[in-house]
């Protein structure tokens, strides 16, 4: 049965406003976007506001932190803003699957490096000095391979040099530099993030530094002590 004319197909009677019908279901679709738009756009600004709130002790410690950013660190640049560090993923040596989620309740120096990067070849040796002076159940250096080609090459890389103390981390997929990216970071390689205990960033530096100096033993021991 049919009412006002209509024909059963569905198509408006004879005179009916033919062109009211897609403008109407345009404005819908634009409202209904709209509001999820206004839903999902007030959850991420929770989300952040809930960040920030989190990480503002990062802040504070990064100013607390700024005079020991000379010498061999002094290219080392304090956060200005209350930062969480993306959940980055990555394998251990035995190719179990890790995240840096796992070191909360640490103080963690994340490094990204591949094999192909002269300065970050040549950082490898002091952040394994580093750790080796430093490391322990309050503070670990967290260097991440990145080859995506030659997956072993790092590995047998850092065996010929003698780094016996970083555990050996990687992710072949270079995702972590992808997610390092979301956040205004790691640019390119060497990229190096001191992270505090709640996974917030306190500093970080685009490039190489002399990790096995003095000067980076007493920005560590400063942030892992205060």
């Amino acid at each position: 049965m049919t009412t006002d004319g209509a024909h059963e197909t569905g198509e408006p009677a004879a005179g009916a406003p033919r062109r009211r019908l897609p403008f109407v279901i345009a404005a819908a679709a634009v409202a209904a976007a709209t509001g999820l738009g206004l839903f999902y756009g007030m959850g991420g600004f929770s989300r952040k506001v809930a960040g920030e709130a989190a990480c503002a002790p990062a802040v504070a410690t990064a100013s607390r932190l700024k005079p020991l950013l000379r010498g061999e660190v002094a290219a080392i640049l304090p956060a200005t803003d209350a930062q969480r560090v993306p959940d980055l993923a990555f394998t251990d040596t035995g190719g179990a699957a890790r995240r840096l989620a796992e070191f909360r309740g640490r103080w963690v120096l994340v490094n990204l490096w591949a094999t192909w990067c002269a300065p970050c070849r040549a950082e490898m040796p002091a952040l394994d000095a580093l750790q080796a002076r430093l490391g322990g159940d309050r503070f670990e250096v967290v260097a991440i391979d990145l080859d995506t080609r030659n997956p072993e090459r790092a590995r047998t890389f850092l065996g010929e040099i003698g780094v016996r103390r970083l555990a050996f981390y990687a992710d072949h997929s270079a995702q972590v530099l992808r997610d390092l990216r979301t956040i205004g970071r790691a640019v390119g390689l060497p990229t190096t993030l001191l992270v505090d205990p709640a996974g917030c960033e306190v500093a970080h530096l685009p490039g190489p530094a002399n990790w096995a100096s003095e000067d980076a033993s007493a920005l560590i021991r400063a942030a892992v002590g205060g």
